[in-house]
């Protein structure tokens, strides 16, 4: 797989000859960047680009990720298709419109999200820890899970079991990084900032997966589509979430890898500063290229290509009908 560039910087991102330059703000020196096996790149800081930077990166196929306020994944700005089928769009449609296909959908993509909730509950339970009624809580809500519930019914169970899972941070983290309530826009403490963030570049992730195939990514199934966000990325986001950003919190904390000094507080929210986020994005990339054996295809694939797996096993399954099985940790 290709990999990501995070730029932090705030200043001017520009073409330079076939690479890429940043020309800082504060006069330093300029850095090159290179296009080659990129995937896309992601913009923290204040960043000036034109249309010729864009036309260079629709060439190359390349996306780029921003981040605004508070770090807030605000949009992105995608290649052209590398795929384009009308019958895959027309399916995708077809399916949302289907209330039975839609409900069987979505309660795939809510059984796999809590079922990798509890694989992290799992692995810390008996750590030093006592998570058994978490755990207990998770398999009641999966059982609950029914292809014949209404949508608003099933993300009710899926909100219900992220409750509980949340209640296992407690138990996980230290004192310093204990999680009250989740909150957001804006997170008011630390934890919050830390899987607010952590969300975000799974989704940002999950946008360019998805534009690898030729599916719409405003089309979704558990989430319902709206204006200005890509609503098929919240679908399958739900299911890595746990996997990646989760995992790469408790271990950056649980390591003391990320500290309070990591922070920065004004006007109630609380955000990483640019020293936390580069030692976030660094763990979350070097996440993302870890590698597992994938049971069927019967060779090792890294943690992002399993985002695209993803996407391309859904898009198999509107075209051919073979029944989708969301993703659900097996290691």
């Amino acid at each position: 797989m290709d990999r990501n560039y995070h730029v932090f910087s705030d200043g001017r991102l520009e073409r330079s000859d076939d690479t890429l330059r940043l020309v800082p703000d504060d006069d330093g020196d300029k850095q090159y960047i290179p296009i080659e096996n990129a995937e896309a790149f992601f913009l923290h800081g204040q960043i000036d680009f034109n249309t010729r930077l864009m036309s260079f990166l629709n060439d190359r196929t390349v996306a780029l990720h921003v981040f605004g306020w508070e770090d807030y994944y605000a949009g992105s700005v995608m290649p052209k298709r590398g795929q384009t089928s009308g019958k895959t769009v027309v399916n995708q449609v077809r399916a949302y419109e289907d209330s039975q296909h839609r409900r069987q959908l979505a309660a795939a993509i809510v059984k796999g999200s809590i079922h990798n909730m509890r694989t992290n509950v799992v692995y810390y339970n008996g750590r030093d820890h006592d998570l058994d009624s978490v755990i207990e809580d998770l398999e009641a809500a999966a059982a609950r899970v029914d292809e014949s519930l209404p949508i608003d019914e099933l993300m009710g169970i899926e909100a219900t079991a992220k409750k509980a899972y949340y209640r296992s941070f407690n138990q996980i983290l230290p004192r310093e990084f204990q999680l009250t309530q989740r909150e957001y826009n804006p997170p008011p403490n630390e934890i919050n900032s830390l899987i607010s963030f952590g969300n975000s570049l799974v989704y940002a992730n999950c946008v360019s997966a998805i534009r690898a195939t030729a599916l719409d990514p405003t089309i979704s199934y558990l989430h319902e589509p709206g204006e200005r966000r890509y609503s098929l990325s919240l679908d399958i986001a739900d299911l890595f979430k746990p996997v990646l950003a989760d995992r790469v919190l408790f271990r950056l904390v649980n390591r003391n890898q990320i500290s309070e000094s990591d922070f920065e507080t004004e006007l109630g929210s609380c955000l990483l500063n640019e020293a936390g986020r580069k030692t976030y994005t660094k763990a979350f990339e070097e996440m993302l290229e870890r590698t597992v054996e994938h049971p069927t295809l019967n060779r090792k694939v890294s943690y992002q290509y399993l985002m695209r797996l993803e996407a391309y096993k859904l898009k198999k399954h509107l075209l051919t009908g073979e029944a989708y099985d969301s993703f659900q940790r097996w290691w």
